[in-house]
């Protein structure tokens, strides 16, 4: 979207905000003018009308317009009401690319899936139309969780994964390389054991023999089997003994476990009946919104895509030669976990299905599958080209910290988001054109970076803080009084002490109580959350969700429990009716405490004379390391093409380009959680 339709779109909403705020104002003068109040006027003229005719009229006409419009109007007020909650706990949401989507006509949204059920509520509160999800049934289960997914429109899914259970003994992967191997002894097999040996051409089918197993009574045709620590599962066609089926082959395999292993069995789940909802919601005109990853997790790259979104939309092509605009979204949040985090949402150009493909979709088979894939390739492609995709956390953080250094003025959403993806996929083919083996040139400015942000780290500072360090060195050899003199110590002190004073009463009676327990309570999620979890590292996806259900239970209840005083009506109404206000007036100046406090720490740490060498050498450091990375990327820029030449790039190409190139990998590998992870090392918790 350019920067005239972003510029539009914003003076559009001013202008609607100070149309609402007029309105209300003109409302609130009617009533409290009794000359000029409407309503009182014409009980004037007619006396014979009683006042509560007029409200029994409403009162009757309002029922009557909740019930013939029940479902928009909730929808709207959930809408709201989330809204509310994302102004509440993030501290700005930014929007990019709302020009990509259609204004009329069925919509597909497709969305990585980084923060659980917020992902859902941040798309619906930053577009204009009405959107409904697809819901896994175990959430849909789950008490105000399912509440709120009822009164949004969503469709549950019923998901294998979610009713998976634990297989008969353990099983051990043979690999046609280690097939010599398999009978050396090295697997143990003490009854329990089942040997599964791959056979054949791995192009079309696995052919799986076990010992002590029980496939007939355990397992059934078109059932899936899944190994541990793995998220693929092996689609079973026929079951020959009970020791003996044949599975269809999945490009996974090569990722697949070799040493011995228990497995699970996912039942097969007729998706039919959701199918044909979805189905009529889009041709009606609707719009469905889809996490075709299958599950939220905290990568910082795309898991395996599921066929499912591929299947919807060929079916809608087929049945109601509709050919559905298919838009990717993607969530990059910032400290995503934590209260008052940010989020940049952005909205990617639209992908169709080539029509040519309809007829190798019809003809079912190996043909269907096929162009499924394809298709699935495509939207992956342009997931991805609407997220900063990186390997791990370290390199996200490398990104984020290059694009602040290069970078020489603030800039919008937009170009923030432009410039780490050109330096994430830049990151990516020099690794390609070095072969994973990058000049030492490289190595020693990467190394310096993340020394830089280590360093940042330790003295407890932000990076856009680093230029107003940079004052003559001879201050910095001052006493400690004249340094306080020198740096207004105390006015920045006295500041803090005022903010935090407005912010004492409402954050410690309001806020800071049901703060505490979403912590706990959320710590507690994640922690069983990465336990039942396949592909988790941290289980930091499940976190704010669980903190906003906790929150959306006990803020009322405290506000109950504070109205259950000795008040008269008119005085307890405005009391609660108060006390949203004075709990978001908590939070926002508790904010800019901790911004205060944030500032006022390198005034702090320069009363230490081993922090003030530290940080007199940050600005001429930081200096050094912007000059050298410009350089750098002025050197290999030309090498990297368009992401370096051109200002408008088709990031869904480049994706493409990139995973054919062998730079990405493709949809279908399963990754696994690192050997040992248990979410614990906070060591390893990058925040980015």
């Amino acid at each position: 979207m350019s920067d005239d339709t972003t510029i539009n779109n914003r003076l559009m909403s001013e202008l609607d905000f100070a149309r609402t705020q007029l309105a209300i104002f003109f409302v609130v003068l009617l009533l409290a003018v009794d000359a000029i109040n409407p309503v009182k006027i014409f009980l004037h003229v007619f006396p014979q009308i009683a006042p509560w005719h007029i409200a029994i009229l409403c009162v009757g006409l309002m029922l009557y317009m909740f019930i013939s419009e029940m479902k928009d109007l909730l929808y709207f007020a959930v809408k709201v009401f989330f809204h509310s909650i994302l102004s509440i706990f993030f501290k700005s949401v930014e929007v990019v690319g709302l020009g990509n989507i259609p204004a009329y006509g069925p919509v597909i949204f497709t969305s990585n899936h980084a923060n659980q059920f917020v992902d859902g509520v941040s798309i619906m509160a930053t577009i204009s139309r009405k959107i409904s999800y697809l819901v896994a049934d175990k959430s849909w289960n789950r008490r105000i969780i399912g509440d709120l997914a009822w009164a949004m429109g969503a469709v549950p899914v019923k998901r294998a994964q979610d009713s998976a259970k634990r297989g008969t003994g353990t099983v051990h992967l043979v690999r046609k390389e280690a097939k010599a191997k398999a009978g050396s002894g090295d697997a143990q097999n003490d009854g329990s054991a089942a040997t599964i040996t791959v056979t054949g051409d791995t192009t079309n089918t696995i052919t799986v023999t076990g010992d002590t197993t029980r496939f007939t009574d355990e397992i059934k045709p078109k059932d899936k089997i899944r190994l541990t620590n793995t998220s693929a599962g092996l689609k079973v066609m026929q079951i020959l003994s009970d020791t003996s089926m044949i599975l269809e082959d999945n490009a996974d395999l090569t990722d697949l476990p070799t040493q011995s292993t228990t497995f699970d069995i996912l039942g097969h789940i007729d998706q039919k009946v959701v199918f044909a909802k979805v189905l009529d919601r889009l041709a009606s005109g609707g719009t469905i919104g889809i996490f075709p990853e299958g599950g939220s997790h905290d990568r910082t790259d795309l898991l395996p895509l599921k066929v499912g979104v591929s299947l919807i939309a060929y079916s809608a092509l087929e049945k109601d030669g509709i050919n559905i605009p298919i838009i990717p979204v993607g969530l990059n949040y910032f400290r995503g976990h934590r209260f008052r985090g940010r989020l940049i949402v952005e909205y990617g150009r639209p992908t169709y299905i080539d029509p040519s493909t309809l007829s190798a979709y019809k003809a079912g088979g190996a043909e269907r599958h096929r162009v499924c894939n394809e298709l699935l390739d495509h939207i992956a492609d342009a997931m991805r080209g609407v997220i900063v995709s990186t390997p791990d956390y370290d390199t996200l953080l490398l990104i984020h910290t290059a694009r602040r250094l290069f970078q020489s003025q603030e800039r919008t959403a937009s170009k923030k988001q432009d410039l780490s993806k050109r330096f994430a996929e830049a990151y990516k083919r020099l690794l390609l054109m070095t072969q994973g083996s990058p000049p030492k040139e490289w190595l020693q400015l990467q190394e310096r970076i993340l020394a830089y942000s280590r360093e940042l780290s330790d003295l407890g500072i932000k990076d856009y803080q680093v230029p107003g360090l940079d004052r003559q060195h001879k201050e910095l050899e001052y006493d400690g009084d004249a340094v306080i003199r020198e740096t207004r110590l105390t006015y920045h002190i006295f500041h803090l002490v005022f903010v935090l004073l407005i912010a004492a009463v409402p954050t410690i009676a309001l806020n800071l109580p049901v703060g505490l327990v979403a912590r706990l309570w959320a710590n507690r999620r994640r922690k069983k959350a990465l336990a039942a979890s396949k592909v988790k590292i941290h289980a930091r996806d499940v976190m704010l969700s669980e903190k906003i259900v906790v929150c959306i239970v006990l803020v009322p209840s405290l506000w109950c429990f504070y109205g259950l005083t000795d008040m008269d009506g008119p005085t307890l109404a405005l009391a609660i009716m108060s006390l949203p206000l004075f709990s978001y007036t908590g939070v926002v100046t508790a904010e800019a405490g901790v911004v205060d406090l944030k500032d006022i720490k390198p005034y702090l740490m320069r009363l230490f004379p081993s922090a003030r060498r530290r940080m007199s050498a940050l600005p001429e450091t930081r200096r050094q390391l912007q000059a050298d990375l410009r350089s750098f990327v002025k050197e290999i820029g030309p090498k990297l093409g368009e992401i370096y030449y051109k200002k408008d790039i088709d990031w869904e190409q480049i994706q493409a380009d990139a995973r054919k190139l062998g730079q990405i990998p493709p949809v279908h590998p399963s990754p696994e959680r690192p050997a040992g992870e248990d979410g614990t090392d906070d060591a390893k918790k990058k925040d980015v």
